[in-house]
């Protein structure tokens, strides 16, 4: 009778370390998230993917509580887990669709990226309330650059939306946060889409690449 007492919380305590090892913890930009090595490998040539290998070629570095560290913006990250975990893509109100696709482009999900892209060209074909249609613009830009970048933007063009993607690198004590500002203009309005710089040393911005819309 003992043996069989002894056996059974043998065999709870080796289910339970065996669902333990099933679940993963990440700690993005901050915030923690708890999820299955199941969901994380949706994506065979995902980031992600590879981060939970056993034998993963990523380096990546751990917190205190285990959790793996990834500087990323959390709330973009949401979107990505969620489609992960069931194949929808559902964007928060407040989120623009441009830093879903950045983050989706950043773990590499193919199927999200296309998504993405569909999506915003939904968007930017549908009439708005008022019948006019607004092109977008998403310019990248460090965290000192801000400022000038829309003091000195051209005529036409509003800004809509800031969205935080993180330091490129984290070397060095003088990195700075990078910034996604996306901005847009009434379709059809004068075509003046350079930005000017007060200074004679311009900052280095530059405009994302966005799918093109099939009419």
């Amino acid at each position: 009778m003992a043996d069989h007492v002894m056996d059974s919380v043998d065999n709870k305590q080796t289910i339970l370390k065996n669902s333990n090892k099933q679940w993963v913890k990440l700690n993005v930009g901050g915030t923690y998230f708890l999820t299955t090595k199941t969901t994380l490998a949706r994506d065979p040539n995902s980031f992600l993917y590879r981060l939970i290998q056993e034998d993963s070629d990523l380096i990546s570095d751990k917190d205190e509580t285990g959790a793996y560290l990834i500087d990323r913006d959390p709330n973009y990250f949401s979107p990505v887990l969620n489609y992960l975990r069931h194949g929808k893509l559902v964007i928060n109100k407040g989120l623009a669709e441009e830093g879903v696709l950045e983050e989706a482009e950043f773990y590499n999900i193919a199927e999200l990226i296309t998504l993405v892209k569909e999506r915003i060209c939904h968007r930017d074909n549908r009439p708005s309330k008022d019948g006019k249609k607004h092109v977008y613009r998403v310019l990248q830009c460090h965290e000192d650059e801000l400022t000038q970048m829309v003091s000195t933007m051209s005529d036409g063009w509003k800004f809509e939306q800031l969205v935080n993607i993180g330091s490129q690198y984290n070397y060095g004590a003088d990195e700075h946060a990078e910034f996604l500002c996306v901005v847009s203009r009434e379709y059809g309005a004068p075509e003046s889409t350079e930005i000017r710089g007060k200074e004679k040393t311009e900052p280095r911005f530059y405009s994302r690449r966005v799918p093109e819309c099939k009419g």
